[in-house]
């Protein structure tokens, strides 16, 4: 959890907790951006807003087939490292959708052209600038084809038109970023991922990345006098050298998105977040919430909000009954989510999975 900014951080900007993670999960953008700002200092989700929309905060698909916060500085490297293997995984899809090398290079031609100086666009009307144009784009023909130019580093996100998002092109969101090798990509992403989430595992490294255990292992080779190795309970672990990590009060509740790179950011590790099996209780109904409530590292229920005009309501199922303690600390933290929002929270309200 100190690795991964949720205990004792020493991270104080949005930029910096992006830096760190290397890339965070957002294809759901409002729980996304809770997911930085609650591994930074004092930040909104008006702060984040702006952040995103001056271009500090980069939008695109990278590691996986969904969308991930990056730096600009960091972007064209992290495609070079993924974007193949993207690339690779979404053939079905070209093919489905009839979408072979003479119309992506006709669709990209025409994203050069109608992006330029800053003429941001919505996904709405750039399936009206294709049509205009004589190119079939709707629905996921649409998607894959603005997928294929974000992978190839045409196009990433653009500042928020109000609530819809917008596409730029990548050379003017990041005009100057350090170019790598494939070699240098390889052994960096290797880096910042067991740095920013280790301790963890080869398998971990691959669901969160997309590469082959072959790179993976090349990826170690080059990086491995950078990093410690351990094997626990017959797992082999791989996390930067050990460090004095501050004490952390108990009880400690974090609302954590569903995709928050605590649950996304592994694989094969993942029973560690529920060493009590918790999450094998009995359940006495069924749960719609699925955003995830941690108690001192331990998957220990779920929760969904509300927002009103003037506060927020958070609902809480939890796999087992809190006692004061934890009900307060479960409680400090809503509230932190609503100042996060500039909203008064109102009492949680909790019941049994």
């Amino acid at each position: 959890m100190h690795n991964l900014g949720l205990s004792g951080s020493r991270l104080k900007t949005p930029q910096g907790v992006i830096e760190w993670l290397c890339a965070v999960q957002s294809q759901d953008y409002g729980p996304a951006i809770w997911s930085v700002a609650q591994r930074s200092q004092g930040v909104s989700d008006a702060a984040m807003d702006r952040a995103f929309n001056d271009g500090t905060i980069l939008r695109t698909h990278v590691l996986r087939p969904t969308w991930h916060f990056v730096l600009p500085a960091d972007i064209r490297w992290m495609l070079q490292a993924t974007g193949p293997r993207i690339n690779a995984q979404n053939a079905y899809m070209y093919r489905r959708e009839e979408l072979d090398d003479l119309v992506l290079a006709k669709s990209n031609t025409l994203l050069v052209e109608i992006l330029q100086e800053g003429n941001f666009l919505t996904r709405k009307q750039l399936g009206d600038a294709f049509r205009s144009a004589g190119i079939v784009a709707d629905r996921f023909r649409l998607a894959y084809i603005l997928m294929h130019a974000e992978l190839n580093g045409t196009i990433c996100s653009g500042p928020l038109n109000g609530k819809q998002h917008t596409y730029a092109l990548i050379d003017e969101r990041a005009p100057q970023t350090k170019s790598l090798t494939s070699e240098e990509a390889l052994a960096e992403l290797t880096l910042r991922y067991f740095r920013g989430h280790g301790p963890a595992t080869v398998k971990d490294f691959k669901s969160w990345s997309s590469l082959t255990v072959a790179e993976i292992k090349k990826g170690l080779d080059m990086v491995e006098a950078r990093l410690e190795h351990e094997v626990i309970d017959g797992m082999a672990y791989w996390f930067a050298e050990a460090a004095d990590f501050p004490a952390v009060a108990t009880p400690t509740i974090h609302l954590l998105q569903a995709y928050d790179e605590y649950i996304m950011g592994y694989s094969e590790s993942r029973p560690v977040l529920d060493v009590a099996r918790v999450t094998e209780l009995p359940r006495q109904g069924s749960v719609a919430f699925n955003h995830v409530i941690v108690l001192d590292s331990q998957l220990a229920g779920h929760w969904k909000r509300t927002l009103k005009k003037t506060s927020l309501v958070i609902e809480a199922a939890l796999y087992r009954p809190f006692d004061d303690a934890q009900t307060q600390a479960l409680q400090a933290a809503a509230d932190r989510h609503g100042e996060f929002l500039s909203l008064t929270t109102e009492p949680v309200d909790t019941k049994a999975i």
